[in-house]
């Protein structure tokens, strides 16, 4: 896996109402990621809530996905932590699981300098023989990781991509401009940016709004490939308005609503991250039927 494209879905992971994970419901969302035309599986994300997961549960996700995946398309596992040494753990174990890549973001809680940065993402690809992907998602980890870090760590053998979630469109150009597009992938972790990526030179986009419609996110990279930017352009615009939801609670907890007001069962997000005022689950219902009405799947 020396290329990272497509729409890979952030696939949430699902709990019962005892906060369980839900392996049955985990299998079958997967399947119909994948069935929807998603172009790879992205598992244990900030979408999947590897920061509410044990070590332990999290080598369970990572075989279960890797296990029903069954090579149909590429998993990427995300594998980050606070400190170095834990992450290698982390992220060799899902390597053994069979991921084709890992995803490493940033350390958090405690400030990290640029060299730290770099130390820790190179430490990380020198101890595992998969592609490694940097995740940068400074919203969630206080540090962004700068341009020129990423420079420096694009020439480094298996760290192939970074998945920018900055939400800040410079710095997913400023990553194009000073890395090799033949060896090194930008991907988009923010769903509002997708296209616009794509036209500027990336390769795709992470999507948790596949959670909720696999097809619409799917189609915007498939048609965009094909040509059709005006159609790409359309199938990104429709997703404002449930992206529009994202700020009635955690995010992570609206699209886990919004995907079980559509019927595919993923069950709450763990507590404390889990509670919505009624007002908001009935606006986020209310535009997951008018989504649907306008098409999207």
């Amino acid at each position: 896996m020396t290329s990272i494209k497509g729409i890979l879905a952030a696939v949430a992971t699902p709990f019962d109402q005892d906060e369980a994970i839900d392996e049955a419901a985990l299998r079958e969302h997967v399947d119909g990621q994948i069935e929807a035309g998603v172009h790879g599986i992205f598992a244990l994300g900030t979408n999947g809530e590897f920061f509410v997961q044990s070590a332990e549960e999290r080598a369970r996700v990572a075989r279960v996905v890797v296990e029903q995946v069954a090579g149909r398309v590429p998993v990427v596992i995300g594998a980050g932590a606070v400190g170095t040494a834990e992450t290698v753990r982390i992220a060799r174990d899902a390597a053994a699981a069979g991921a084709d890549a890992v995803s490493i973001i940033s350390p958090y809680f405690a400030a990290a300098s640029q060299a730290e940065l770099e130390q820790h993402f190179r430490t990380v690809a020198g101890a595992v023989d998969v592609p490694v992907i940097v995740y940068n998602i400074p919203a969630r980890t206080g540090v962004n990781v700068a341009p020129a870090t990423v420079e420096r760590l694009a020439q480094v053998d298996n760290i192939v991509a970074v998945k920018d979630s900055s939400g800040n469109f410079d710095t997913i150009l400023q990553y194009l401009e000073r890395t090799d597009r033949d060896s090194f992938s930008v991907i988009s972790g923010n769903d509002s940016l997708i296209l616009w990526t794509l036209l500027a030179g990336g390769t795709g986009g992470i999507s948790g709004i596949a959670n909720i419609y696999p097809g619409t996110m799917a189609s915007i990279y498939d048609l965009f490939v094909a040509g059709d930017v005006d159609a790409a352009r359309s199938a990104q615009d429709s997703i404002r308005p449930i992206r529009n939801c994202l700020a009635l609670g955690n995010p992570n907890t609206v699209v886990k609503a919004a995907a079980n007001a559509r019927g595919a069962w993923l069950g709450p997000c763990r507590a404390p991250f889990n509670l919505l005022p009624a007002e908001a689950l009935e606006t986020i219902r209310a535009t997951v039927q008018a989504d649907l009405a306008r098409g999207l799947r």
